[in-house]
């Protein structure tokens, strides 16, 4: 089994950096909807804390993922997709890498010109982007916030041209990320042994 992506399917690193990305988006967009109505205290603090290590974790798997690609290769596009809903999927494509690098680090830098520390799981410290600067860090608030809803867009609509092509289209766009398709499908190709016709010598001189 290759661990890279081939002509016609993710392979296994890209599908695995692929699922863990969506649940880290999930985790942050749940964390950062609930945490701002939280009351003032130590949990907020901590919900605080984990949400900044988790978006520093998912900028750190995106530029893995981003390496990986440009390293492996991507599958050609699937047999009978029109042109026009190649050049929409590979624009919204690089559309989700450019915001998923610009979320993190437009919250860091927020954090950096607010005058917040910034620690990794309480493992270490990161240093700040910027100096501690009131209006840089409204703009980078700003581009945080408004960032995530054109993420969440952009998801959805990236996950909804994924099950249309899966239920209308009846084609691989969806499957080929999902682990297993291939030994399913390669033990459904497999040629099976031909039962014996009713003239052939097994069956002549059977009882």
């Amino acid at each position: 089994m290759t661990l890279k992506n081939t002509a016609d399917r993710w392979g296994p690193v890209s599908q695995s950096l692929h699922w863990l990305i969506v649940l880290l988006i999930t985790a942050l967009a749940i964390i950062g909807l609930t945490m701002t109505d939280m009351s003032n205290g130590p949990s907020k603090i901590k919900i605080y804390a984990l949400h900044k290590s988790l978006g520093l974790t998912l900028l750190a798997l995106v530029a893995l993922r981003l390496a990986w690609r440009v390293y492996a290769g991507a599958p050609r596009p699937v047999a009978g997709t029109p042109h026009w809903q190649e050049r929409i999927a590979s624009l919204t494509h690089w559309a989700l890498y450019a915001l998923m690098f610009a979320l993190p680090l437009s919250g860091w830098l927020f954090n950096s010109t607010a005058g917040y520390p910034l620690q990794y799981f309480g493992l270490f410290n990161l240093p700040k982007l910027a100096a501690r600067n009131e209006e840089l860090a409204q703009l980078s608030r700003n581009l945080h916030e408004y960032g995530f809803w054109l993420l969440l867009a952009l998801v959805l609509a990236h996950a909804a041209a994924a099950f249309y092509h899966h239920l209308f289209q009846n084609d691989d766009t969806l499957t080929r990320m999902l682990p297993g398709r291939r030994r399913l499908a390669s033990a459904a190709a497999e040629p099976q042994p031909a039962s014996p016709s009713p003239a052939s010598p097994e069956n002549r001189n059977a009882p």
